[in-house]
């Protein structure tokens, strides 16, 4: 099996383990055909992201036990549904992405430029 690239064509690394993220739960964005939303975008979670979120009908705050859910608090990453975080870049309201976890296939609907307009940069400048 190949390696899935990142959108900076490097390894896709894992986006969060704690709590565990990506379609396949495996703390991986990875692009997979059989998910329709593309939950391919690894982003840090804003307050204004989740309530944007919450308000369209996508309740990421309130944990669901049921569906091994712990609810997202802002920092938290998570692997955001592309069409979310294209809609939340054009309200102004985009969470940061991690580049290095953000799936390559991403490249197809969204210019390299605008993502790294919203790369996330820890405290570390990093």
């Amino acid at each position: 099996m190949s390696t899935e690239s990142n959108a900076l064509g490097t390894d896709l690394e894992p986006c969060s383990t704690d709590p565990e993220t990506g379609y396949l739960r495996d703390g991986c964005c990875h692009h997979v055909e059989s998910d329709r939303g593309r939950h391919e975008i690894c982003a840090v979670m804003t307050e204004e992201f989740l309530e944007y979120s919450r308000a369209r009908g996508n309740d990421l705050l309130t944990p669901r036990p049921e569906f091994d859910f712990p609810g997202l608090t802002p920092g938290d990453r998570w692997c955001v549904c592309l069409g979310r975080w294209v809609e939340a870049e054009a309200d102004g309201v985009a969470p940061p992405v991690v580049l290095e976890a953000t799936a390559e296939a991403v490249l197809e609907e969204i210019p390299f430029s605008t993502l790294l307009d919203h790369e996330y940069e820890d405290a570390d400048g990093a």
